[in-house]
């Protein structure tokens, strides 16, 4: 290992003494045409649900190792589709997936709700993810409490039994009441006990702000509307609180973690046109602006979140809300901003008899992957949810794979985050194994690597590594000083190039190392 390394080091002080440019020919950065099919940084997730057990854990009572082995195995899943992001839900109903001082231990993970599951399973989540090199998204619910009514059957010392005054019952289940600023504050400091203690990538929120609307009942806030108030109609009063609640947890996480993102999945109609002009080119019966008091297009363009996943959960041609109509009016949306767009897609309705023909073929999934590629400034994609990205009706994730995620990718750059990348790292060596090749190369106190390969002898340039073709592997730094990837899809007796770059914890990248040649 020493002589290696003495190798290494003395192989990159003369390299960087013949040249302190990049080894090759390099065209500007300006000149390069990344081809869209093949983008280098893009978002690929799953949501990972807790609430009801729909993904994870599969059932409450499970032991701490079975609770492990099934998110493993969630994340080993996701890493063989070509995912770079897991978003996994911590925060399903006013409880916590890690020891929170404010808040009792979930009984989706026990059964028994402020029952210590053995082990801190958002610790183990950040970590298994982290290893696997997947972004981890932590998934927070701000106001649900209950999914049933009775107050009672939450612990004592539940902040819902402890301020019954912040509890609103609507629709079947408990809510706490945006209106009042304690809950608001309450509900931030929750959040924000996860951010500090743990190495999160991204707080991410849903759709679920003001409860959905229930035919026959009313949200039950006029008291707290009379008090707080201040002359705004109640509708402009609710969409204030939810502001609040989304600017000022903004500001707290910028303030404690600047790298760490703040991301949100509306339901996918703002406000339609017929309501509207400046709205969406659909006739849904739900419309955020109005229904569930979340102005989401004003969060964009006040840049207070890092990205927007609208569930744009309906096929393409869908006359109620077409996806390629939805599509182009939210990347009309980001346009000019700092803000991510990614789609949020409906998994659950593929062969589901319920659903439109479209949703029978499947094919239909991976046409509005293909779709997206028109539109820029789409970055990703988060599918809805692991169980049935699991499922894989029709086959239709093995589409999306071979179609769109035969390569590797990097989880975008948040525009607010975009810097200059780290160091290039330094390249040790690129031998045949009885695996493929083993390429190696010194640690630079990176958070990630990319290799790439090319056919045949050659220089590399800017314009080879602009986009993801000749990307073939993407992995976390490991400890210890050397790195290595093994790429077992070079062909034997084929002569390659091989470059590695840098990646900070956002994704910014640096220039490529000196290269690497395989013999034939």
């Amino acid at each position: 290992m020493r002589r290696l390394l003495a190798m290494v080091l003395a192989a990159a002080t003369a390299f960087s003494l013949a040249a302190a440019a990049p080894v090759a020919t390099a065209e500007p950065v300006t000149k390069c045409a990344p081809d869209p099919a093949a983008a280098k940084q893009q978002l690929r997730a799953e949501w990972i649900a807790s609430v009801a057990n729909i993904d994870w854990p599969s059932a409450r009572g499970l032991t701490a190792d079975q609770q492990k082995a099934e998110l493993v195995r969630w994340y080993d899943e996701a890493v063989a589709l070509g995912l770079n992001a897991v978003v996994v839900q911590v925060r399903p109903t006013a409880d916590a997936f890690w020891p929170s001082p404010f808040e009792p231990w979930s009984h989706w993970l026990t059964g028994t709700q402020g029952q210590d599951p053995g082990y801190d399973p958002l610790a183990f989540a950040v970590e298994e993810a982290h290893k696997r090199n997947l972004e981890f998204h932590g998934w927070f619910n701000p106001y649900r409490v209950s999914m049933g009514t009775d107050v009672n059957a939450l612990v004592p010392t539940h902040p819902a039994r402890v301020h019954p005054d912040w509890v609103l019952p609507y629709g079947g289940k408990l809510y706490y009441n945006p209106g009042i600023p304690e809950v608001r504050e309450f509900t931030i400091d929750a959040i924000m006990d996860a951010v500090r203690k743990y190495d999160m990538d991204a707080v991410h929120f849903d759709d679920y702000f003001y409860p959905y609307p229930v035919a026959g009942q009313v949200f039950g806030d006029a008291a707290t509307y009379a008090e707080y108030g201040n002359g705004l109609s109640l509708a402009d009063w609710r969409r204030k609180n939810v502001d609040l609640l989304i600017s000022e947890l903004s500001g707290q996480i910028r303030s404690a973690k600047p790298w760490v993102q703040f991301g949100i999945s509306p339901f996918a109609i703002w406000r339609n046109s017929s309501t509207d002009p400046a709205g969406s080119p659909t006739q849904g019966g739900v419309q955020t602006y109005d229904d569930l008091y979340a102005d989401t297009v004003k969060w964009v363009r006040e840049e207070w979140i890092d990205y927007i996943t609208p569930q744009v959960y309906w096929n393409i041609g869908f006359a109620v809300a077409d996806y390629a109509k939805l599509v182009p009016w939210w990347s009309d949306i980001v346009a000019g901003t700092d803000v991510n767009l990614y789609i949020g897609h409906a998994n659950h309705k593929v062969a589901n008899p319920a659903q439109p023909a479209p949703w029978q073929d499947p094919n239909e999934m991976s046409r509005q992957l293909t779709f997206n590629q028109d539109y820029p400034e789409v970055e990703g994609d988060v599918y809805f949810s692991a169980v049935q990205v699991r499922a894989n009706r029709l086959q239709h994730m093995t589409i999306v794979k071979e179609d769109h995620y035969s390569q590797p990718a990097f989880a975008p750059t948040a525009d607010r985050l975009a810097a200059r990348g780290p160091s290039a790292p330094l390249m040790a060596d690129a031998s045949r194994t009885a695996d493929g090749v083993r390429v190696r190369w010194l640690a630079n106190g990176a958070t990630s690597y990319g290799v790439y390969r090319l056919d045949g002898h050659d220089l590399v340039g800017r314009c080879d590594i602009a986009d993801a073709t000749h990307l073939v592997g993407s992995v976390r730094a490991k400890r210890g000083v050397l790195q290595s990837f093994t790429d077992t899809t070079a062909v034997p007796g084929q002569r390659y190039t091989y470059v590695v770059t840098a990646l900070d914890r956002s994704h910014n990248e640096s220039r490529a190392s000196q290269p690497r040649f395989t013999k034939a």
